[in-house]
């Protein structure tokens, strides 16, 4: 059984939500302005930041809320929207009844240290 696409948005959605409403907690200075989910169907990352919001969480972020991952796919959309945005690659995913992970290059990883 397949999955509708409305669903599979859904999916995408509720993960974008959740993201921008952990980095919102965690960078109290900023609202729903500098932090939000792009629109469904949008190009480029999935989660729009402010330039202030850049500069404390330097970040192209693709989300991913499947059961299946490509992650070899996955990491190259999200390396080529980082690009276009002057960002370092953040790849976050999750599927059904799981915790949510991150993925970036060890170098970007090491340089967070």
């Amino acid at each position: 059984m397949s999955i509708s696409i409305s669903s599979r948005k859904a999916k995408s959605r509720n993960l974008q939500n959740k993201i921008v409403e952990i980095l919102l907690e965690k960078f109290s200075q900023f609202d729903s302005n500098d932090i939000k989910p792009a629109i469904m169907g949008e190009s480029g990352v999935d989660i729009k930041l402010s330039n202030p919001a850049r500069k404390e969480f330097p970040f192209a972020i693709e989300a991913k809320n499947q059961e299946s991952l490509s992650i070899w796919s996955a990491l190259e959309q999200c390396e080529t929207n980082a690009k276009l945005e002057k960002l370092t690659p953040l790849l976050i995913f999750k599927r059904n009844r799981s915790d949510i992970y991150v993925t970036m290059k060890f170098e970007d990883f090491i340089k967070l240290l």
